[in-house]
Order: structure tokens, then sequence, then C-alpha cells
């Protein structure tokens, strides 16, 4: 049988983009256009370049499996080193000239068999297939603070770094208390004149076990590759085995496991000598409820003298301070946002029309919904990653999103076969959702007590996935045509 020539287009070069882009060209595809809106590839890794911005999963395993690292530097690599990985990764595979850089795309639009994209600048490209690869974690959150817009002094997120700042005497208000605070904070806080983190809500904080790798370790994984892949899995069972249960299996392992994540994160918090600001750095949820964030020296930077914690909202943002709600003024010259993403926005800014004219924000106007996260009725060869219900609370994304990988490129190279456009059965989707939020119900993001961004404005979990990632390869191995309608394409 002569197979049909399949074009698809993705948005975004991140490891979703790159990685599928990958696998793509692997299986013999070569019409293949990755829509990048910056000048770089990288997705967060090019875009969050804040003071120690690291990942929280051990390099190991956030890496792809058909291309390991034997040189990682450490075990939780920063943003530098894995930009660098990124980089190595489309130059060896050469997808670098699949890219355009500096494209974004604000329109796709389904059409007898076709998705129609259109561009900033107003171009227009015709593709078979259309993969948005943005991302949950793309498009920064900036809290509507009154006075904030006009503050003259330095005020930035912390996804757009101005790295031309000097802190030295400055005065700095950091507004949030994430997972990148807790990074950016330590290192930038002893240059200050004052520094005040205004803390949303208290985390979970455990200490990070990181270290630098030695030579000859770096070495024997080189000469001896199989030490490396023990290495991914041993932290890949430490996840699936120890973690993930104590989040996902409530009634069953949440009793037994649950307290001693507590007592590793109350371990850290004995750093603080403070009475009271042990108290306030208490989170009052359970444990996992959101993230459990690492740090080994986060409670430390709290404590030098001229750092303060301010658990009170930010009301106002004057000239030169910003006033809390219970009505006193914290000097200030320097803002940073520390607020996190529009963890919702799986394809925002970029507007999708599939048939009959649908509009999927508007479709998904009660929340995010698609089939293993990565498909939706009505919308024919549409596929997107990292998409609703796909986050883990504990593990690698990058373990999820080659599972994604597999089921995409299955997905396409059916496409090569018949001229046709394969559009998900809402059945499909129904019976799928209910398992997944009948499931999140029991798990500790929905129970545990707290709000977090894996939840929408109506409490629904559309971020995270309900079992381990071991489940979800499984049910990603095999792309099955019965859960699609295939509609002829003459």
């Amino acid at each position: 049988m002569r197979r049909r020539d399949v074009s698809v287009a993705i948005v975004g070069s991140g490891f979703s983009g790159i990685g599928l882009a990958i696998r793509l060209k692997q299986a013999g595809f070569t019409d293949l256009t990755i829509f990048e809106k910056a000048e770089d590839l990288g997705g967060v890794w090019r875009d969050n370049t804040y003071p120690g911005a690291a990942c929280d999963a051990p390099s190991h395993l956030y890496s792809y499996s058909f291309e390991p690292k034997h040189d990682w530097s450490r075990r939780f690599a920063e943003q530098p080193e894995i930009l660098a990985y990124l980089r190595h990764c489309a130059a060896k595979y050469k997808i670098n000239p699949h890219i355009r850089f500096g494209t974004e795309i604000v329109e796709a639009r389904y059409s007898l068999g076709q998705w129609s994209v259109r561009t900033g600048d107003g171009d227009q490209h015709r593709f078979h297939m259309l993969v948005a690869a943005c991302g949950q974690l793309s498009n920064p959150a900036r809290p509507p603070i009154s006075g904030l817009d006009t503050f003259p002094g330095p005020a930035f997120h912390s996804a757009e770094w101005d790295h031309d700042l000097d802190f030295t005497g400055r005065h700095v208000a950091v507004i949030g208390n994430g997972a990148s605070a807790i990074q950016f904070v330590p290192i930038i806080a002893p240059k200050t004149a004052s520094l005040t983190v205004f803390q949303l809500e208290a985390h979970w904080i455990s200490r990070k076990p990181d270290r630098v790798y030695p030579a000859w370790r770096k070495r024997l994984n080189q000469r001896i590759p199989i030490l490396q892949k023990l290495s991914r899995l041993g932290v890949f069972v430490w996840f699936e085995a120890l973690l993930n249960p104590a989040l996902i299996r409530s009634r069953r392992w949440r009793p037994i496991l649950s307290p001693h994540l507590r007592a590793l994160c109350h371990a850290a918090l004995r750093q603080v000598k403070d009475r009271s600001l042990r108290e306030r750095l208490t989170p009052d949820y359970e444990v996992g409820c959101k993230r459990i964030l690492t740090s080994s020296d986060y409670y430390t930077a709290l404590q030098l003298p001229h750092v303060h914690l301010e658990t009170s909202p930010v009301a106002e943002v004057t000239i030169d301070a910003l006033l809390t709600s219970d009505g006193r003024s914290h000097r200030a010259d320097t803002i940073i946002l520390a607020t996190g993403f529009r963890s919702q926005d799986f394809f925002a800014p970029m507007r999708v029309v599939g048939q009959h004219g649908l509009d999927l924000e508007t479709v998904w106007k009660d929340g995010a919904r698609a089939y293993l996260g990565m498909t939706v009725p009505n919308f024919p060869n549409f596929f997107l990653m990292y998409g609703p219900n796909t986050n883990v609370g504990s593990g690698s994304i990058v373990h999820m999103l080659e599972s994604q990988i597999t089921y995409i490129t299955q997905a396409a190279e059916l496409l090569t076969t018949i001229p046709a456009a394969l559009d998900l059965r809402e059945d499909t989707l129904e019976t799928f959702d209910a398992e997944v939020q009948h499931r999140l119900a029991d798990t500790v993001w929905n129970t545990g007590g707290c709000d977090s961004w894996y939840l929408d404005t109506e409490h629904r979990n559309t971020n995270n996935w309900p079992g381990s990632m071991t489940e979800y390869r499984r049910r990603t191995r095999h792309f099955d045509p019965d859960d699609y309608t295939i509609i002829p394409i003459s």
C-alpha cells in the first residue's frame, strides 16, 4: 500500500514539541513544522532564567529515555544545562530546520480534513495534523493588585527576569513563595538591603537531596551505560512505589506513607529556630495536597536579619511601598512576582476552532477535558501534549510526554494509510472523564484541604493524572481506532 504523505504542525518547542518531532522524523515523517513564538527553543527552560532555576525531578529521569546524558553535572540539573540538553537533542536529530522561530500561531481552524493555521503576521499554512505542545506552565500569572502597573521601580515576573538589575542595597518585595521563589530568594537575599517575602500560602518543603556528580561518575556512566539506566530506574521506582501511592491511593496508602512525608518536611522546618516564624511557615493542609517543594537553603535565607516573611495579603502598591490588608506599609523599590502560571491555559493565546465552528475555549468553559489528556471530540486530527489531567504530583513529566509521543505518532502513522480524519467519539471522552474525576475525588489533591493550581475556579481538578506513570504508559501504548470516528476525506 502506498504511504500517504501527512503534514504535521507542532506549536511549541519545549520538551513536548522537540521530543515529538524527533520521534515523528524517526518514523519517516518529513513534512514537519514547529511554530515557536520566541527566537530560541526550550519552552519553560528558555524563559525561566532566574537565579537558581533548576528542576525538582532528578536529571536522569527528567530527560528523554532515547537520548540519555551521561555527564549531568548534578543530580538536579539547573536551567542552563537543561536548555543546553534540549538544544543538543534538536541539533543531533536535525530538528532545527523544521522550526519557524519568531512565529506565533494566533488561530487554527479545521475544515475538510485539514487544519489551517494563521500566524501573527497573517500568513496561512495548512496541515493534516495539529499538535498543541504549549504546556501548562507557559503563561505567567499576574495578580490584579491596585497600583502594580504604575509602580515606578523595577517590577517583573520571575519568568521574565531582569538580568541587568543589581540587587545590591535594594529593598525588594517578592510576591509569592512557590517553586520559583524558594530557588531565587536564597541567592538574591544576601545582596539586598531588605527583602520581604509576601507568602500567599505556606508550603510543605523537604530538603533537596542534590549533589554534584564527580568526574569519575560521569566517566563510569559513559563507559558502562547500564549504570545510568539503573539510576533512572531507581528514581522512577522511588516516585512510583513510595511517593505516588501517598498522593493517589488515599484510603490504603495515605495513612501509612503520609506521616513519613510529613516527618521529612518537619525535619526541614526544624532549621527555623524562631517559633513564631516556624508556625507561619507550617501549612494547615495535608502534605501532598500541593506539590511538595524541595530546598535546602530557603529557610536559612528567611532567617537573615534583613529578611521578613509577611503573611497578610498585599492590598495596594504605592510608589515606594506595598500596603497589606492590615494597614501596614512595607518599603520596596523593586517587586518580583513569583505568582506562577495560568495553568489551565493549555493552548493560549492560540484560538482553536474545530468542526461546526466550535471554539475549544467555549467547549471548555466548564472545565478542560480531553481523552488521555490529548484529544477532544469535534476537533479531528488535533492533539495536545501536557494537556488536561496529565500532570504528575510526583514524578517526571518527561516520562508522561514520551507516552503521549508514542500515541500521537501511532495516530499519524494511521493517517498515512487512509485518506481520513480521526475524530474522538463523545462517549469515549465521557467515560474517560467520569473515571478520572471519580478517581481524583479520593486523592490528596481533592481531599487534602487546600486550593492549588491543580484546581480550576469550580474546584474541578483539570491538571493532574489520578494514577501512576506506569498506568499512563500502559494506556497510551497502543492507539485504538475504535475510540474514534473515522471521517473519509476525498
